[in-house]
């Protein structure tokens, strides 16, 4: 169990420095966003290349932040029948639903996108506006990035549950 509980950790603090990548990446974001309204209203310039980073900075932000956000509790979920259940019947649900629903999901996602990025790659993709933004492919590269990070911490997830299903305690935190 304690072996488990290391692999816990280890995931769960490479979520928490993915977490703080994109929290800076989510303020140059807002500065981008920030930035591009003053030209755009204030001095009537608009730049394609800036407004499709905004774009290409908040997928990111979202692709590669979903881990951390599972980490934190952070996903939507229906609390009217779990909020009333014992700790172990929600670690139970959780357990279930990391192996029923999350891994089949991002494994979904992860296999059916395969050929839209490998074609991306193929022809190098750039923006088809005039002014965008070069290789969209490697945007596109954070698609599975992105779902394989949750895959992961969905499994250190899915650890923490079995540890509370079993009754161990755990030395580091929740």
């Amino acid at each position: 169990m304690q072996i488990l509980e290391r692999v816990v950790c280890l995931i769960d603090g490479l979520s928490d420095k993915i977490g703080r990548f994109v929290g800076w990446l989510t303020t140059l974001m807002v500065l981008v966003v920030f930035y591009d309204t003053i030209m755009r209203y204030a001095f009537n310039k608009g730049n394609v290349a800036l407004q499709e980073l905004e774009w290409h900075l908040f997928a990111i932000v979202f692709l590669i932040g979903a881990a951390y956000t599972l980490k934190e509790g952070g996903h939507v979920r229906v609390d009217i029948i779990f909020v009333n259940l014992s700790e172990k019947a929600k670690a139970w649900i959780d357990f279930l639903g990391v192996f029923i629903f999350l891994i089949p999901f991002c494994v979904a996602v992860i296999v059916s996108t395969q050929g839209f990025i490998l074609n991306s790659w193929a022809v190098k993709e750039i923006s088809p506006d005039p002014g965008g933004l070069p290789a969209r492919y490697l945007l596109k590269a954070m698609i599975p990035l992105g779902f394989f990070l949750l895959i992961v911490q969905g499994l250190s997830e899915a650890g923490k549950k079995f540890m509370v299903i079993t009754g161990y305690q755990r030395k580091g935190g929740k």
